[in-house]
């Protein structure tokens, strides 16, 4: 007998509806799949079904949420369309395979379910799940027994066994929160400021188009959870954090402090101030568990003449800018320039730059990008309002002796396009909608 579903969505829940029919189908998994409405994000999807074949381990890493489940989802259908690929799927958030718990579980379950005469494919969703994953990946790949995609929520514990296991084997992909494009594909709206000013507000995890941007109570509910969830699963109990409390008050810290030169020191002699007692080795693992569960990224300062990085006062900024302005009082209107700055950094992150913020003697750049052989500098403002801020953002590239891109981003649209000693100046949507300056 098989199981038919019918899938209707209300109130953010799909509902299912069961019946049944004597056919040979997919595993019901994969029929919900193709039922749920997916939209397909292939800036990520296009790149990882190119992988197949390569005889490499496939890892999808990134915060709760951003979507990694989804683009393995994305990449399941399209290769279940083709009749001799066999698809084995594990998601470790469901309580289906709560029995998976270690490397023999995992490998006896994968061994029972591999099929001689077909292409199997293996899929783990948060794997980090499962203890020592790795020694059955090891053996699925050297015994080619499968193709392997795994996601996972925790850089340390992914980079750690991966490269001590599988060196050599594996490619990692970061997925990230919805870009500003696909924002306005996923919830249907023009390029306008409007809708930058919605981005900006609101972030981009993919579940938002379900909820709804105008329903604001609730927008900020599923943010506050999904913040709490990644505290509490991804740092709390894996790093069996006892004082929570400063773990909060540090992540509100750094919510504030967006762009801002930043020390473990110069935090203790805040949160001493605040009555907290706590030190620099107690903030300096808390800032590592921090950028491990991808709720922040750590950019370093770099010495533009000198061409060496500095070792302390990094910049932070956030996965998700949405998640940073629930920790706000105030949001996005208290510090619009902050936000801009973060959305300017993940823009420039997704398109796989190297990230650094420029130090000079006499000026700083907000950020040096490179990429293999490319080099851009760029300055951000939310308005040049004043002669002095014009003078302040385009002179500082202008000190900058080489010969590789500038650019301003600001959201004034007077300006957009304008070019100032060789330096362009470039709307804030142009910038976040762009790949090449």
């Amino acid at each position: 007998m098989r199981k038919m579903w019918s899938v209707s969505y209300k109130s953010g829940i799909f509902v299912c509806f069961v019946s049944y029919t004597p056919q040979n189908v997919l595993p019901l998994w994969l029929e919900i799949f193709a039922i749920m409405e997916i939209i397909n994000r292939s800036f990520y999807t296009d790149k990882v079904l190119r992988l197949f074949g390569k005889g490499l381990i496939i890892a999808l890493t990134g915060q709760r949420r951003v979507g990694k489940s989804y683009v393995m989802k994305q990449v399941i259908n399209t290769l279940s369309a083709t009749s001799s690929n066999h698809i084995i799927y594990i998601d470790k958030e469901s309580e289906q395979f709560s029995g998976i718990a270690n490397h023999s579980n995992l490998t006896k379950y994968v061994e029972q379910k591999l099929k001689k005469d077909k292409r199997n494919y293996l899929f783990i969703d948060e794997i980090q799940n499962i203890e020592q994953f790795e020694l059955s990946l090891r053996s699925f790949h050297t015994q080619e027994q499968c193709e392997i995609m795994i996601t996972g929520s925790n850089a340390k514990i992914l980079s750690s066994e991966l490269s001590s296991y599988l060196s050599g084997r594996c490619v990692e992909y970061h997925i990230q929160s919805l870009d500003y494009s696909e924002f306005l594909q996923f919830h249907q709206l023009p390029d306008d400021n409007k809708s930058l000013l919605s981005y900006l507000a609101n972030g981009g995890l993919p579940q938002l188009y379900r909820i709804g941007l105008d329903e604001t109570d609730l927008v900020a509910d599923y943010l506050q959870n999904v913040y709490n969830t990644i505290v509490l699963k991804d740092i709390v109990e894996r790093e069996q954090i006892r004082n929570v409390p400063i773990l909060k008050n540090l992540v509100r810290f750094i919510s504030d402090n967006i762009g801002k030169p930043i020390s473990a020191t110069n935090i203790v002699k805040y949160l001493n101030s605040q009555r907290v007692e706590t030190s620099t080795k107690v903030i300096l693992n808390y800032l590592s568990y921090l950028c491990n569960a991808f709720i922040i990224h750590r950019v370093p300062r770099y010495d533009i003449h000198g061409k060496r990085l500095f070792e302390i006062n990094d910049k932070y900024y956030f996965e998700d800018i949405g998640i940073r302005n629930i920790l706000v009082q105030g949001g996005l209107a208290k510090s619009i320039e902050k936000v801009i700055e973060n959305a300017v950094f993940l823009h420039l992150n997704r398109l796989g730059y190297e990230v650094t913020v420029g130090y000079m003697q006499k000026a700083e750049i907000d950020f040096v990008a490179r990429r293999n052989d490319e080099q851009l500098y760029v300055q951000v403002a939310y308005l040049l309002s004043s002669d002095d801020t014009v003078q302040r953002e385009f002179g500082n590239l202008a000190m900058i002796r080489d010969n590789y891109p500038k650019i301003v981003v600001s959201m004034d649209e007077l300006y957009g396009g304008t070019n100032y000693e060789g330096i362009r100046h470039i709307h804030l949507r142009d910038f976040l909608t762009g790949t090449e300056w």
